[in-house]
């Protein structure tokens, strides 16, 4: 007979990806997994597989928590730009935050630690990179269509700058003190929407 899991994998994953998050993937020991999330290392091998595996879990949930506020926040109806500014002045605000500061994004955190050497974790990376470029992009497309964006401009191209400074903002703002470091970066690349 079949035992019943005596916790709850949603919340032991939730839990993993917190520590991962404000550990790193390599600071963080399979005991300090078994700690954190107060299970049995053979409960945990048996739910989640090895460390890897739930780091690779972890960064999905962690995706899959983000992308619907974006995915409403850029497709609502109405003007377009107004809702990428205020995207990327969130991100911004964000980063220039003491909590950020000292966990910063998982993303970007995976990427500047794993994805040049994990492919998987590279692959959910670019995956996550590819969806929000996408989202910028059709919102820009809809912005010049609306005529909210000058006709000559690329939404592909400002798309992947915003992207690419959204990035940045989140590597710079972990490691900054200085809040407007993030903010003025993020205004100078708004004004090339105008």
């Amino acid at each position: 007979m079949a035992r019943t899991k005596e916790f709850d994998p949603d919340a032991a994953l939730r839990a993993a990806l917190e520590l991962f998050w404000a550990r790193g993937y390599e600071a963080t020991a399979m005991s300090d997994l078994v700690e954190h999330l107060g299970i049995g290392r053979a409960s945990l091998y048996a739910t989640f597989g090895n460390k890897h595996a739930l780091y690779l879990k972890a960064l999905d949930r962690y995706a899959e928590e983000r992308v619907p506020g974006m995915v409403e926040e850029l497709s609502a109806p109405g003007p377009a730009l107004p809702a990428v500014r205020a995207l990327v002045r969130r991100f911004a605000a964000e980063a220039g935050s003491e909590e950020e500061r000292l966990h910063g994004c998982f993303v970007t955190n995976s990427a500047a630690e794993l994805a040049p050497r994990d492919p998987a974790v590279a692959r959910r990376v670019e995956l996550n990179w590819e969806h929000l470029e996408t989202l910028l992009h059709a919102a820009l497309v809809r912005a010049r269509t609306q005529g909210e964006l000058p006709p000559e401009r690329d939404p592909r191209a400002l798309a992947r700058m915003l992207l690419v400074l959204i990035q940045g903002i989140r590597l710079v703002g972990k490691a900054s003190t200085d809040p407007a470091r993030v903010r003025d970066a993020a205004e100078q690349a708004l004004a090339l929407l105008d």
